[in-house]
């Protein structure tokens, strides 16, 4: 036991990093209150030292930690390092804001629940047992509650705040009763050996589906899913826009990792899993992938035909993510490590267009302190090189060649297409068309509007330009040469640890 608790704690030290980055950030920030900028720094190395353990469990074989409560393995690290890539890169965007400049709160509690958010996202990824697997989902929501009503001098950020809690305490609730469902029905926490008592087929199909649905009710609140996604417009518009762009994608690909591995090793039946462009076998009589293509189908539906009448940019954004939400679910429902691996191709692309298009929306909004869109108007003359790459990040979040939306939409569709679900995919092909639609009516305003008299040029900082064109350039090289990554995902669905 001894030697199983210090081999753990070997393969635990990004996750201890990141604990004690934590600590260290609360303590600066009391020491050095004066500094404002010093936790920002701090966090910043604390997660530069987290990506070091984290580079150093490249290639390592597969090994559960602390009595199958947690793996580490290709999937989780997949995972691990885009939620982390996003930290640093909500840190930069922090460090940029008015928003939070304007505040006037001690930065470091802000630092420091981003640190702590990661925490949580980083369990999620690997959590292999039921408490585990609450555990993180509440340590990730109680700091998104928090960093959403940071700005509190915010007309609706309180309010935003509230409902977030409101929503998340019900998920949760419904969650955990679900848990204690499945745990009657099969004895066990872990999730290896609930597949093995429902492989045994001495279960109760209704009870069990039951149960499912309510878990799916909290893995939908974390991705944002219809009908779990009623937070998701008011608390991406209340919260600061930092918050917002990571809650956007951080928070959703740990909601995902955590949701595929559970599906994946609870409900598929290892013996004739199949190959990797094989289908996997589901347990008999217990078909849990049309639950989620109802919620694929309602999230790209409702989200986009609601997205149509926004005329704020966040929540064009929230409908937009939620949309996304129904997109990702697709290479979930096929069944197969194909659509596994163009969830994860997408993920990673959704990282470089998302943040990039919130990242703009930030730029103009500390310039002219609006995010409507009727604001934009003759933007694309005012600042050419923001309207131009605002319109390439856009074209990839409608799925346009050549950029990298184009090719995590084209994995997707393949999947779909490979597991004989054409309707999902004509289907899912209609609603990018929608999608089209309200990512015009910005392009249009930007460009095909012809600026007030009275406004002058909007000109940005170096800094903010090559961070925007961080986002841009990848999105565009990934749209043409995406063999690397698309290697990167395939290899990360070798995925869980067989016991």
């Amino acid at each position: 036991m001894l030697q199983h608790i210090i081999d753990s704690s070997h393969l635990f030290r990004p996750e201890t990093a990141l604990t004690a980055t934590f600590c260290v950030v609360l303590l600066v920030d009391l020491f050095l209150r004066k500094r404002t900028s010093m936790p920002a720094y701090v966090a910043v190395l604390g997660l530069v030292v987290t990506g070091w353990f984290i580079a150093a469990q490249y290639g390592g074989a597969p090994a559960t930690l602390f009595s199958n409560m947690l793996a580490v393995d290709p999937f989780s690290i997949f995972f691990k390092s885009l939620t982390l890539a996003s930290t640093l890169v909500i840190v930069l965007f922090s460090l940029q804001s008015n928003e939070l400049r304007d505040s006037k709160r001690m930065m470091g509690e802000y630092y420091a629940l981003l640190v702590s958010l990661t925490l949580g996202m980083f369990l999620m990824a690997g959590a292999t047992n039921l408490i585990m697997m609450y555990l993180s989902i509440e340590l990730t929501s109680m700091s998104s509650y928090i960093l959403s009503a940071f700005t509190k001098e915010a007309d609706d950020s309180s309010e935003a705040s509230l409902k977030y809690v409101i929503f998340g305490a019900v998920s949760s609730g419904l969650m955990l009763y679900g848990m204690s469902i499945l745990y009657g029905l099969t004895g066990s926490l872990d999730i290896y050996g609930i597949n093995r008592a429902l492989i045994a087929g001495n279960v109760n199909n209704v009870t069990l589906l039951i149960s499912v649905v309510l878990m799916t009710a909290g893995f939908g609140y974390k991705i944002s899913a219809v009908p779990f996604h009623f937070w998701t417009p008011d608390v991406y518009e209340g919260a600061p826009l930092p918050v917002t762009a990571f809650l956007s994608v951080a928070s959703k690909a740990a909601g995902f990792a955590m949701m595929m591995r559970f599906f994946k090793v609870t409900f598929i039946d290892a013996a004739v899993g199949g190959s990797y462009l094989g289908s996997w076998i589901s347990v008999p009589g217990f078909e849990w992938n049309h639950l989620l293509a109802i919620l694929a189908v309602l999230s790209m539906t409702i989200g986009n035909l609601i997205a149509v009448w926004q005329t704020n940019l966040k929540r064009l954004l929230a409908y937009s993510s939620i949309a996304h939400a129904g997109y990702l679910l697709l290479g979930v429902v096929v069944l197969s490590n194909e659509g596994y691996a163009a969830v994860l191709i997408y993920l990673a692309v959704y990282f470089f267009m998302n943040l990039g298009a919130f990242f703009a929306v930030m730029m103009v909004a500390n310039k002219i302190g609006s995010e409507h869109i009727d604001d934009y108007k003759g933007l694309g003359y005012r600042s050419p090189l923001l309207g131009v790459c605002f319109t390439i990040l856009l074209l990839s979040l409608t799925g346009i060649p050549p950029t990298a939306g184009f090719v995590g939409k084209l994995y997707l569709f393949s999947a779909l297409l490979n597991a004989k679900w054409i309707w999902l995919a004509v289907v899912a092909a209609l609603n990018s068309v929608i999608s089209l639609y309200y990512y015009l009516r910005i392009l249009r305003n930007m460009f095909l509007t012809q600026p007030d008299p009275a406004g002058a040029p909007i000109r940005f900082g170096a800094v903010q330009i090559v961070i925007l064109l961080m986002f841009v350039i990848p999105t565009i090289l990934l749209g043409v040469y995406f063999g690397p990554l698309v290697q990167y995902a395939q290899a990360s669905i070798t995925m869980f640890t067989n016991r």
